[in-house]
């Protein structure tokens, strides 16, 4: 019923898309095309979320995933020929070390690489070692000939560059490791649900928005664009695999609860249901520094019920890997979730 290798193939073309929070528009139009290719009608709110409407009537859900990903903005042309830099979204300065980058400035792209001030093994020796992971501790080295600021201005740089990361996706059984898994593997998941839908696999119970945001990672991306007629939003992200939580690889991981605090009874309860009437492995899971899309439209003010569940995966903000087998668990509850009808006050179809 649902297209895992149409699932894995947009995946790691989303991944592949430069989307740092802030320059999201590539990968907008990328999902925009393929929603028309599904046969989609796509709109968009004023600050530039994308969203389809599924189902006959007013839609009375929203299920939304987030585009964009953590990346990184030119603070500072520097006297060496080097940018300094400033995350975007929030990751730690030890995962940027060494990336490969692109760098976007008005008229051009460039491409380099994230270094610590002392790179040099031969010339810093052990302090390369003991220096700090820190923002202020690295800055970009172009791949091009700029000895100095000079040369950096006449090459069209400028602070305010946005700086994508290179995702450098791997498949290894069923493992896909990445950067940018969050939550382009939601949005992936998301877009094969619509196309079993499209292909008549899916029955839509209830109408719904599909929606694609492009700002979770600064926490405004739940913010606005619901219809009026919407009384729940479903988030999809990602879940934390690591000591002391329950999520694992092969399982869609129920969120109970994330920073803000507990998601609705009401809905939480509809996921539970819904994957032990279809045998979907799952697992509860509680987040103590993390919050979702739900959790910024619950802070804007929406009168709408919210829950939130989530894909495996493992190193997050950092070298992120989930399991296929997950994304397979988390769409089969999508879908099942799409042909049920919504639950009442009691907990009970109404």
């Amino acid at each position: 019923m649902i297209d895992s290798d149409y699932l894995l193939d947009r995946l790691l073309q989303l991944v592949k898309t430069p989307s740092p929070v802030g320059m999201t528009d590539r990968a907008v139009a990328l999902v925009d095309t393929w929603l028309r290719d599904l046969g989609y009608s796509p709109k968009y709110t004023r600050r530039g979320v994308l969203y389809v409407e599924v189902g006959d009537g007013p839609p009375r859900r929203a299920l939304a995933a987030h585009l964009d990903t953590l990346g990184a903005m030119v603070t500072e042309l520097k006297p060496n020929g080097r940018l300094s830099l400033r995350n975007t979204g929030t990751w730690a300065a030890r995962f940027a070390e060494g990336a490969r980058v692109t760098i976007f400035s008005d008229h051009a792209e460039h491409r380099g690489t994230i270094l610590p001030l002392k790179a040099s093994g031969h010339r810093f020796n052990t302090e390369v070692d003991t220096q700090p992971a820190d923002w202020d501790n690295l800055e970009i080295r172009i791949d091009a000939i700029l000895p100095d600021r000079e040369a950096l201005v006449a090459a069209g740089f400028n602070v305010g560059d946005m700086v994508a990361i290179d995702a450098q996706p791997e498949v290894v059984d069923g493992f896909i490791v990445s950067r940018h898994l969050d939550d382009k593997a939601g949005c992936a998941t998301l877009l094969a649900v619509l196309k079993s839908i499209a292909e008549g696999h899916t029955k839509v119970a209830v109408p719904f928005q599909a929606m694609f945001t492009i700002a979770e990672e600064i926490n405004i991306g739940g913010t606005h664009g619901f219809g009026p007629e919407v009384e729940e939003l479903l988030a999809i992200d990602n879940a934390v695999t690591a000591p002391n939580q329950t999520s694992r690889d092969d399982a869609v991981t129920i969120a109970m609860r994330d920073r803000q605090g507990p998601f609705d009874a009401r809905m939480t309860r509809q996921m539970l249901t819904v994957c032990e009437q279809n045998g979907i492995r799952y697992e509860r899971d509680t987040f103590r520094h993390y919050r979702s899309d739900s959790a910024a439209a619950v802070e804007a003010g929406w009168d709408i019920r919210v829950g939130l569940v989530c894909f495996s995966l493992d190193s997050s903000h950092g070298w992120e890997r989930t399991h296929l087998a997950s994304l397979q668990a988390l769409a089969a509850l999508l879908k099942g979730y799409i042909e049920t009808e919504m639950f009442n006050t009691e907990g009970q179809l109404s």
